[in-house]
Parts: structure tokens; C-alpha cells; sequence
């Protein structure tokens, strides 16, 4: 490890240490506030039958299956790690104006730059006051109640799953509620067979609005059943002042529908259904929101399309007993390429899980799991998989202090 790179996980390492500080201390100053330190520490390891990128070694993500054959080496690799560990704190504080309330939480699973290593990453940073909030934390367009009692960390392809910086208002509060928020926008593109072209002209991404989201959530007596729903604008700007014009725009947009539906104390069906456009980057395993397509004019030889994306969640999580459970389902995303994408590029994939979980104590678990991965090619037909075996440990902490 470098100097630099030590000297900002050891300040990150700080600044947790004197924000936890700090929530304490509030806490028992003042006489209102009930606060929340809690967490988890995680073993993962496990056999990987077949091969992916290895940034993304212990986790099942179709996207990042192998495009060609061999990409990644041979198959068959061990892997283990503590990068699920997580650490955070709550607060609740009764005001003239409501409930106040704060979270702030971090885990060690590292993605964009960190990619591969166990390191700090801020999953939540965010605080409401009645019916407003203001932070990161989960998009109103997501369900985080879909999400499966799975062992392996980056879940369900087909899954919507962002946690975006946001302003969000919340009209209806309780069982049943209501959302509309603010998000932080971004999306990615992919220039395929038109990359040279993109690339003299310059043409940068610009995001001059936020991205628009809403839910309602409407509880029942089985469980819920909620409708989200996403309006964004994506813009790219040409840089460079010639014939040829590559600057444009896109809508994007997504509805996602979702559902728990409670089995009597056997278990929760977890289900979910997203259709959209341009909204890649707010799904749990996909490629990119908007793709480069040619036109007639040739003035404008190249325009933006928001890619058409279908994905889909079903799992069944079963009590056995108060001591054994188990998760067994399948997710599925499929993206409609456009004409001039690689014929290489990512079009479809299949994520399914079945697990056995052994709860000894109520903050402690163990499981064996069986995962598999599928990744579909656009157009050279090229497929590949991928069969894991997990075994994990969790040990589950939580105390509460002031109130």
C-alpha cells in the first residue's frame, strides 16, 4: 500500500472514529435521544467453478462474466474475505417538529476505484426530520424489502438497488407511505463502433436537472405492495467547434413494482418487476444507460438512445424452524442492445441462489450456499457461467445508549 493511499484510509479511519464520538456523546447529553451503535462482522469463503473479473472475486455478478473465452484465466479459484463487516449509528430524537433521526453506516466493500479491496465505503449518510429528509441513502425508486436473505453480498441482477445523495419529502409516513425525491443524477455511455469519433469531438456529459423519483408503498394485511416510479434527463455536450455535431440528450425513465407477501411464519415471498429506459446505473448489476447509434444526417452522424431494460426478482424465503432457514429464487436483467454496440457487450444475465442458514444464537448466523451466474453476449452468441459454493459466518453486534 502506498503512502498516500494509507494516509486517507488511516483520515477516514479518524473521521469515523470522532463521528462515532460525537453520536455518542450526544446521545447521553441529551436526555431525548436514544442512540444506536451496531454492525456486523462476516466471514466469506468459498469455490468458484468457473472464472470472472477478478475486482469482483467474491461476489456473483453476471455482468462481470467472462465476454470471450478465457477473459479471465482458467477456471476454478478459492476465495474468502471479511468484506461485508459493516459498522454504524442511529439516532432518534423526539423534537416539537417530530422525529429526528440520523444514520450514519459504512462497510468494507470496495467499488469504482477501490474495486477488489477490503476498505472503507460509506453506504449511509443521512438524517430526516418529520416529513423531510435530506442525505444518501436508499432511492425511493428501490425496494430494499425484495431484497432475499442471501449470503452472497451483491444480490439479485434484475434488482433495482442505488443508494443516491437526496432531498426527498414524505407526504404519507407509516405502513403505508409515500416518497417524492430529489436524486443526485449520472449515467454512463457507450460509444461502441463510434468511439473515434466520440473522442475527437470531445463530447462530455453534462446533468443540468436531478433525477425526479416517487414511491408508494401500500401495506396489507399479507405484506405490501408498492409502485416506483423515475423521470431523468442525461445530456452530452460536443466540445469541439466543426461540421459534425455529437452533443444531444436522452429521457430516461423506469416504473418498478414490487412485492412481500407473507406465508404465515413459514416465510416471505420477495418479488419484483422493473421496466424502463436509461436507468442502468439505478439497477443492481447492469452495463450502461445510454449507447451511440448512427443517423442519416450527416451533420449529426451519431445520436444518444436510452437503452430499453427489462428486469425481474422472485425468491422464497423459508423458516424451517426458529433455528434453520433457507432462500432459494432467480433474477433475470435483459438490456436491448442497439446496432454499432461491440457484438461482445453484455445483453442478458441469470442469477439464481439456494442456501441452507443456521441461526445458534439470535445474532449470530452460518449457511452454505449454491450460486449461479449466467451471462448472454449481444451478438456473437457467445454465453458463459458460473457455479459458486459460499460458506459464511455473521456475528451481529447492537447497544443502545441515552433515551
Amino acid at each position: 500500500m502506498n503512502r498516500s493511499k494509507l494516509i486517507r484510509k488511516l483520515s477516514y479511519l479518524g473521521m469515523v472514529g470522532a463521528l462515532v464520538l460525537i453520536g455518542v456523546g450526544n446521545a447521553l447529553a441529551e436526555g431525548g435521544t436514544v442512540a444506536e451503535v451496531y454492525g456486523h462482522v462476516m466471514l466469506d469463503m468459498g469455490y468458484q467453478t468457473g472464472q470472472s473479473d477478478p475486482d469482483w472475486f467474491d461476489v456473483m455478478r453476471p455482468t462481470k462474466l467472462p465476454s470471450f473465452e478465457n477473459e479471465y484465466g482458467q477456471d476454478g479459484r478459492f476465495f474468502s474475505g471479511v468484506r461485508q463487516s459493516r459498522f454504524g449509528i442511529k439516532t432518534d430524537t423526539a423534537t416539537d417538529m417530530g422525529q429526528l433521526k440520523t444514520i450514519f453506516e459504512f462497510e468494507l466493500f470496495g467499488t469504482g476505484v477501490d474495486a477488489g479491496q477490503t476498505t472503507f465505503r460509506l453506504r449511509h449518510a443521512y438524517g430526516e426530520l418529520g416529513k423531510f429528509g435530506a442525505g444518501q441513502t436508499w432511492s425511493p425508486f428501490m425496494d430494499i424489502g425484495v431484497f432475499p436473505n442471501t449470503l452472497e453480498y451483491w444480490g439479485p441482477n434484475g434488482m433495482v438497488f442505488f443508494r443516491n445523495v437526496q432531498l426527498r419529502w414524505m407526504p404519507i409516513q407509516g405502513d403505508t407511505h409515500m416518497t417524492i425525491a430529489l436524486e443526485r443524477p449520472g449515467a454512463s455511455g457507450h460509444p461502441g463502433e463510434y468511439q473515434n469519433g466520440i473522442e475527437a469531438n470531445e463530447v462530455q456529459a453534462r446533468f443540468s436537472v436531478p433525477d425526479l423519483s416517487a414511491e408508494y408503498h401500500l401495506g396489507t394485511g399479507f405484506g405490501y405492495i408498492e409502485l416506483a416510479g423515475i423521470l431523468r434527463q442525461i445530456q452530452w455536450d460536443d466540445l469541439e467547434d466543426n461540421d459534425e455535431d455529437y452533443s444531444g440528450t436522452a429521457t430516461g425513465w423506469g416504473l418498478n413494482l414490487s412485492t412481500n407477501i407473507n406465508t404465515g411464519e413459514k416465510g416471505t415471498i420477495r418479488g419484483q418487476l422493473v421496466v424502463g429506459e436509461g436507468i442502468a446505473n439505478y439497477m443492481n448489476d447492469a452495463t450502461y444507460d445510454v449507447a451511440a447509434v448512427a443517423t442519416t444526417d450527416p451533420a449529426k452522424p451519431v445520436e444518444g438512445k436510452a437503452l430499453p431494460v427489462l428486469g425481474a426478482v422472485l425468491f422464497y424465503d423459508i423458516n424451517w424452524s426458529p433455528r434453520w432457514t433457507s432462500s432459494l429464487g432467480y433474477s433475470m436483467m435483459d438490456i436491448d442492445n442497439v446496432a454499432g454496440q461491440d457484438e461482445s457487450e453484455f445483453s442478458k444475465g441469470h442469477y439464481a441462489i439456494l442456501n441452507l442458514l443456521y441461526h445458534p444464537l439470535p445474532n449470530v448466523l452460518m449457511g452454505l450456499e449454491g450460486q449461479y451466474g449466467k451471462r448472454e453476449n449481444f451478438e456473437d452468441g457467445f454465453t458463459s457461467d458460473d457455479f459458486r459454493i459460499q460458506f459464511s459466518a455473521k456475528y451481529n453486534f447492537s447497544t443502545k445508549i441515552g433515551g
